[in-house]
């Protein structure tokens, strides 16, 4: 039986995430040439291509999108074998702070669940949540925060991540209100409400615009918000249409949320883009067992919340 090399594992993964010989070389810290001919190795084993020219670049084939996401779990899991143990730190006498950045969604829904998970187990731990202005690694790498739940918007080659769940965007409106009534919800009845809206990059709801627009419509948007929870608040007092994502309708912690009363959900008459929340973080605190320790609560608070679907 041949000896399976568990470096091509670890090269693959870069490889996968980088799609650039160049990008991955440089995160393994190899030559140019060792890394190619690490590539010829993974083809050989793979039987596959894995990479192939498109323009100046590289681009995945469907064999190696198929297998990005298990080979990144199985490097991380084998990772994980050869780290410190989290068990032989005193949680008790833990006297650390950690500086967590997150949307204001995520502060109105999991903060109160994540802190008490927290302060429950290390009482001597201290939190500082930093509010979510952009998706710049920088703060990560300058050790500013120390962990960041919410869509991964950085190139940052480096940046480690673990997806919590895939939320996608609902509709919502006050109870009773004329697009809930009497007829179903159409793309041409949604666009003729007026609308409130989020304002942040990226924003999910750029997709909800094109498929309307492909459609020749458009919402009217008199009013712009900095957050979710700011356009939930004025769709229950208004007239108007708000988009927000699902984990906003509350999850298995917070059935009971006051800010959910008086609102009603319905799904978009469109195609619905989904999106992935993540923890991330730096790989210079992959290692520290008690930032491993931070992390994996905050994850298990975040999947006990929202259960990924299989």
């Amino acid at each position: 039986m041949d000896t399976l090399d568990l470096n091509l594992l670890v090269a693959l993964d870069a490889l996968l995430a980088e799609t650039s010989a160049t990008g991955a070389a440089r995160r393994l810290g190899l030559s140019a040439s060792a890394m190619s001919r690490t590539l010829t190795r993974l083809r050989a084993a793979t039987r596959d291509p894995l990479l192939v020219r498109a323009g100046r670049g590289l681009v995945p084939t469907p064999h190696a999108i198929g297998l990005r996401d298990k080979v990144h779990a199985l490097t991380r899991e084998a990772q994980a074998v050869l780290r410190p143990s989290v068990s032989d730190l005193d949680l008790a006498a833990l006297d650390r702070t950690f500086t967590i950045r997150a949307s204001e969604a995520f502060m109105d829904l999991l903060s109160g669940p994540v802190v008490a998970a927290i302060t429950g187990a290390a009482p001597r731990l201290r939190l500082h949540f930093a509010p979510k202005l952009d998706k710049t690694a920088h703060p990560l790498r300058e050790g500013m925060i120390d962990l960041e739940i919410g869509v991964l918007g950085t190139s940052a080659p480096e940046i480690r991540s673990q997806v919590l769940f895939t939320d996608e965007l609902a509709g919502i409106v006050r109870r009773e209100h004329p697009l809930l009534v009497d007829a179903a919800v159409t793309p041409e009845r949604y666009a003729a409400c007026r609308h409130v809206a989020t304002f942040r990059d990226g924003d999910p709801a750029e997709r909800i615009d094109e498929a309307l627009e492909h459609l020749g419509l458009k919402r009217c948007i008199p009013v712009v918000v900095p957050g979710y929870p700011d356009a939930m608040r004025i769709a229950r007092q208004s007239d108007l249409v708000a988009l927000v994502p699902r984990s906003c309708l509350g999850n298995r912690l917070t059935r009971d949320d006051d800010s959910l009363q008086g609102l009603e959900s319905f799904a978009l008459p469109l195609p619905t883009p989904s999106f992935k929340i993540s923890a991330i973080w730096h790989p210079r605190v992959d290692a520290d067992p008690a930032h491993r320790w931070l992390r994996e609560t905050v994850m298990a608070v975040c999947r006990a919340a929202y259960p990924r679907r299989r």
